[in-house]
C-alpha cells in the first residue's frame, strides 16, 4: 500500500510547479464552472469550451490593466481592508493548543461587522452536532474513541478537532468544527464560493476581503469495503459590508453499487429537501454531481448527496435551520448502512480496490475540493485540512475492470450519475 504521506508531497509538488507556471490563481482554480453553476449537467466538450472563455477574458483583463498601468493612468479605486484588518494568511504557525475548551470561539466585536447572533447560533449548533455525531459514531464501531484537540488564534477564532483512529469499524473518522476571523486574498474568496466574483464586489483590485466563517466537516473512513465512505460539511460565512451565505452538504462514496443502501441515503436527504423547498432535492443532487468530478479522469468521486453554496435567498434562519436539519440528520442517513455491512465478508481483491477508489478520494480532495483550498489559500489548520485524507490507498497503473464486474458496475455509475429515489 502507497503511504498517503507519499502521495501528498506528490500533489503539493504538483502544485508547487503549477505555482511557478501559472500563478496561483490558476494553480488553486475550483472545479470548473460547468460542473459547479447552478441547472442541469454539461458535457465535458461544453465545459472546457467554457474554461477557455475565461482563461480569454481573465488575459484581456490583465492586458488592460497592464496597459493602463504603462500609461500611467490611475487604476478605479475601491474599497480598502482596514489598517487593523488580520494578514492575508493568519499563519501556519498561529494555531495555539489549549487545554481548557472555551465555551465558545465566536466573540462579538471579532471580524468584520455582521450578524453576531447568527454567528453565535451556527457555531452552537456546530458543537452540539460534533458532539452527537462522534457519541454515535463511537457507539456504532464498539471500540474506538474521539481525540479532541482544540486552538485558539490571536486575531480571534480557533477550532475543535476530534479524530478516532484505528477502531474496530473505522480505520479513521474525523469531525471538525473551525471558527476563522481573517481576510483572504479575492482569489481565496473564489475558492470560498462559486461567486467569489460579486462577494469582492467593491474591493480594490488586488485588496484583501476581510471575512469570517464558521464550518463542521467530517469525513468517515471505514474498514469494510462494503461500508462507504461518509463527508459532509455545513458552514456559514461572511465578509466585510454586511455580506453573507450558507453553504454545506452531505455526501456518500461507496467502493461497490448496493441500491438500497442508496436509496437510504439519499431517501432521508430528499426528505429534508422537500420539507423546507420542493426543488432543493432535485437541485441539489445535481450540484453534488457536478460538483463531485474527478475532471481528469472523467469520474465522479462517488456516488453524490446534496451539495449546495451561495445560499442567501431566503431569511437566514430559515437557511440555518435547513443546514441544522441536514447535519442532525447524518447518523439517520449513514448509519444504518455502517450497521448492515460491517461485519460483511470480504476477498483481497476487494479490499485492494477499496484502497484504489480512496486514491480517486485523495485526488479530489488535494486538486479540487473546495475547503481544502480554501484552508491552504488562508492558513488554516494543516493537520485538520488534510484530516479527510484516509490512512491507507492505493494506485494501480492502468487499473481496467473486467467487463460485467462488480467494479466495472461501479465505475459505469461514476461516469453516469443515477438518481436513487
Amino acid at each position: 500500500f502507497q503511504s498517503i504521506a507519499g502521495v501528498a508531497k506528490m500533489w503539493f509538488s504538483g502544485a508547487f510547479f503549477l505555482l511557478l507556471s501559472h500563478g496561483v490563481a490558476n494553480a488553486f482554480t475550483t472545479a470548473n464552472p460547468a460542473f459547479v453553476t447552478r441547472g442541469g449537467s454539461l458535457p465535458m466538450s461544453t465545459a472546457e469550451a467554457e474554461t477557455a472563455d475565461v482563461s480569454k477574458m481573465q488575459e484581456a483583463a490583465r492586458r488592460t490593466m497592464l496597459a493602463a498601468r504603462l500609461k500611467g493612468q490611475a487604476q478605479p479605486e475601491g474599497k480598502k481592508a482596514g489598517k487593523d484588518a488580520p494578514p492575508v494568511s493568519i499563519g501556519w504557525d498561529s494555531h495555539k493548543p489549549v487545554d481548557e475548551i472555551p465555551d465558545s470561539l465566536v466573540r462579538e466585536g471579532d471580524g468584520p461587522d455582521g450578524n453576531f447572533p447568527m454567528r453565535s447560533k451556527f457555531e452552537k449548533m456546530c458543537r452540539e452536532a460534533q458532539i452527537g455525531i462522534t457519541r454515535a459514531i463511537e457507539e456504532i464501531d464498539g471500540a474506538g474513541t474521539f481525540q479532541e484537540d482544540c486552538w485558539t488564534r490571536a486575531n480571534g477564532g480557533g477550532g475543535m478537532s476530534r479524530v478516532l483512529s484505528g477502531g474496530e469499524v473505522f480505520e479513521k473518522a474525523g469531525v471538525n468544527l473551525s471558527v476563522v476571523y481573517g481576510s483572504m486574498p479575492q482569489e481565496a474568496l473564489q475558492a470560498a464560493t462559486e461567486r467569489g466574483v460579486d462577494r469582492a464586489k467593491g474591493m480594490a483590485p488586488g485588496e484583501r476581503v476581510p471575512f469570517f466563517a464558521c464550518g463542521l466537516s467530517s469525513v468517515m473512513h471505514p474498514k469494510n469495503p462494503h461500508c462507504p465512505t461518509m463527508h459532509f460539511n455545513y458552514r456559514y460565512f461572511e465578509t466585510d459590508g454586511g455580506v453573507w451565505w450558507f453553504g454545506g452538504g452531505t455526501d456518500i462514496t461507496p467502493s461497490y453499487v448496493n441500491e438500497e443502501d442508496m436509496k437510504h441515503f439519499h431517501g432521508t436527504y430528499k426528505e429534508i429537501c422537500d420539507k423546507h423547498d420542493p426543488d432543493y432535492y432535485k437541485e441539489f443532487k445535481a450540484w453534488a454531481d457536478r460538483y463531485f468530478v474527478i475532471q481528469h479522469r472523467n469520474e465522479t468521486r462517488g456516488f453524490g448527496g446534496i451539495f449546495f453554496d451561495d445560499q442567501n435567498n431566503k431569511e437566514p434562519d430559515q437557511h440555518f435551520e435547513f443546514s441544522k436539519e441536514c447535519v442532525n440528520s447524518v447518523i439517520k442517513a449513514y448509519g444504518p448502512i455502517i450497521e448492515q455491512h460491517k461485519d460483511d465478508e470480504f476477498t483481497q481483491q476487494e479490499k485492494e480496490w477499496q484502497l484504489m477508489r480512496r486514491g480517486r478520494y485523495v485526488e479530489f480532495n488535494l486538486v479540487y475540493d473546495r475547503g481544502t483550498v480554501f484552508g491552504l489559500k488562508t492558513g488554516g489548520r494543516i493537520e485538520s485540512i488534510l484530516m479527510s485524507l484516509p490512512e491507507t490507498a492505493r494506485w494501480e497503473y492502468n487499473n481496467i475492470p473486467e467487463p460485467g464486474s462488480p467494479e466495472a458496475e461501479f465505475l459505469e455509475v461514476c461516469k453516469h450519475p443515477r438518481d436513487w429515489v
